[in-house]
């Protein structure tokens, strides 16, 4: 059996034993939730060049990644073991390229109406998205780098509305 320490915050995916558990969310008021996150991509010029003007071999990268991106909000829960299956009401996948990176930046926008939270689903979503570019192009350029994800911003449920500074 695990020992808290005095004010020491308790974890709400771990029993009182230590194990690892998932929330009942039972108790929960439903409410609107949405929340949005973001990641890039880098990679040399001439890549971006072949992904905007569509000549990869493979195909189109947006389009694929932008639909990767949206199979990866629907399958969170299979893939990241205590989250909640959700009924997602919406899934936006904005992929766009950024000449400053060089690279591109997804940002994927989720929402549903229930009792849990839709962070996890909107970084998974830009994730997936981002790592569907790399298998995308990596015949043309293997040095490409994903970093930066995080979530923006969150709305609904008992911890209220977050933006990040």
């Amino acid at each position: 059996m695990s020992e808290r320490r005095p004010g020491a915050k308790r974890l709400s995916h771990v029993d009182a034993d230590g194990a690892a558990r998932m929330v009942d969310v039972s108790g929960k008021q439903e409410t609107a939730r949405m929340a949005r996150a973001t990641g890039t991509i880098r990679m040399e010029r001439a890549t971006l060049d072949a992904i905007r003007a569509n000549t990869v071999a493979k195909g189109d990268v947006i389009a694929v990644a932008r639909v990767a991106g949206v199979m990866a909000a629907k399958k969170t829960a299979e893939l990241i073991p205590l989250c909640h299956p959700l009924p997602l009401t919406d899934v936006q996948i904005d992929l766009e390229a950024d000449d400053s990176l060089p690279g591109l930046r997804a940002t994927a926008t989720t929402r549903t109406f229930g009792r849990t939270g839709v962070e996890i689903e909107a970084i998974s979503a830009v994730c997936v998205t981002l790592v569907t570019v790399y298998d995308m192009a990596k015949a043309i350029d293997k040095s490409m780098l994903i970093s930066d994800v995080c979530l923006l911003e969150k709305t609904g449920g008992r911890s209220g509305d977050w933006r990040r500074g």
